[in-house]
């Protein structure tokens, strides 16, 4: 067998493609469990899908790295910290777009800081921003620490990241506004600058929640490496399945003292992800590269995980634009205008009648938005054409 894995790819841009599916729900308000984030302590699916993505970045950080080292110092900063830029950039933007929005039948222009309402602004860090932070982290600790020595920061890390939030409040240290990261972003960032989607100034992309995610790239990195190094063996699948073992087991012995929770990432959150993630690529692993389970189903994933970055972006930012081409479609009890828009009318006239339960009508859309995305990807794909960050 060769040492290349194609099960890596697909593993990547699987975490793509539900990332889009769990964003992208016809209704807010109307979403099947298994695709909502846990509302604070505990895991869903859902809650696997940002650690995972974390976990794929270590991944391909491993085939990187090596080049390099040997290429010096100055190639590493040179690439590492233009990505980091570019990939922060990209998430700001994407936070600020489309730049305007509709006040009542005028378009004004997104500012910074509401004049009006300074608590109000845009936001300045959100899921692009935590990976370009954590990847920048993760590959400077990476480059320049021996792999033994990396893994004893780590644990350094987790362990004093558990003691830090609690030891700042030891009353009440694992709540939205008793996290001693909540105060510390609205102090860093500026209120208006800080997610208010909880009801309250709290970012789950926040400034200290960000250490542990860094360990969650370096762990990545080092499955990575090790599977590169031990080759296609049953040896080496046995260790992940192992190491999966471990570390599921750990998370959940931390979890009575440290619930696990992705809001506040918290380092039992870390580990059982983590260990989710060693089981699941051990899997694809066995049905692709041992067995050959290869078809449409491998394709499909592989095709959003050749434009990762970029597809996942444009399903962030395509819905915000299409919002802005609206048209009347009647008026309220109020006698104000209602208006739609084409993705709005898609959910509402081809989805939602779907069933009567709306949930089912929110899912086919997402499915839908799935598909709409695969189809871009594949086509870039065909023409090789790849948006690399």
């Amino acid at each position: 067998m060769n040492n290349r894995y194609y099960s890596l790819d697909v593993f990547r841009g699987a975490t793509v493609a539900l990332m889009i599916m769990v964003n992208n729900p016809g209704s807010w308000s109307h979403i099947f469990p298994p695709l909502a984030h846990a509302e604070w302590h505990g895991l869903t699916p859902t809650d696997l899908v940002f650690p995972f993505f974390l976990f794929a970045v270590g991944n391909a950080m491993a085939f990187v790295m090596p080049k390099l080292q040997v290429a010096g110092p100055a190639v590493f900063w040179k690439k590492v910290l233009k990505r980091f830029v570019l990939i922060f950039l990209i998430g700001l933007f994407l936070n600020w777009s489309p730049f305007v929005k509709w006040e009542d039948s005028t378009l004004v222009f997104k500012p910074w800081v509401n004049a009006e309402n300074p608590e109000q602004g845009i936001r300045i860090l959100g899921v692009l921003q935590r990976i370009a932070l954590a990847y920048l982290l993760a590959s400077i600790l990476v480059f320049y620490t021996r792999p033994k020595l990396t893994l004893y920061l780590c644990l350094l890390a987790l362990l004093g990241y558990w003691l830090l939030v609690y030891l700042a409040n030891p009353q009440d240290p694992y709540s939205m506004m008793g996290f001693v990261g909540t105060q510390l972003d609205v102090d860093v960032l500026g209120v208006a600058h800080v997610y208010k989607g909880e009801g309250v100034p709290f970012d789950p992309e926040g400034i200290l929640s960000t250490l542990p995610a860094v360990v969650q790239v370096v762990f990545g990195y080092f499955a990575g490496t090790y599977i590169q190094q031990k080759g296609k063996t049953y040896d080496m699948l046995a260790h992940l399945f192992i190491g999966s073992t471990l570390l599921i087991l750990a998370a959940l012995v931390w979890h009575t003292a440290f619930p696990i929770n992705k809001k506040i990432w918290t380092s039992s959150y870390v580990l059982c992800t983590t260990g989710l993630a060693l089981a699941t690529i051990g899997m694809l692993i066995y049905a692709i590269e041992f067995k050959g389970k290869r078809g449409a189903w491998s394709g499909f994933f592989d095709a959003f995980g050749k434009n990762p970055l970029f597809i996942f972006v444009l399903s962030g930012f395509l819905p915000r634009v299409v919002a802005l081409l609206r048209w009347q479609n009647g008026v309220s009890e109020t006698g104000a205008p209602t208006y739609n828009n084409l993705f709005n009318w898609f959910y509402q006239q081809v989805c939602s009648p779907i069933a009567a339960d709306p949930r089912v009508g929110s899912l086919v859309y997402a499915l839908a938005m799935i598909t709409f995305y695969w189809l871009l990807a594949w086509i870039l794909d065909k023409k090789k054409i790849y948006i690399k960050v």
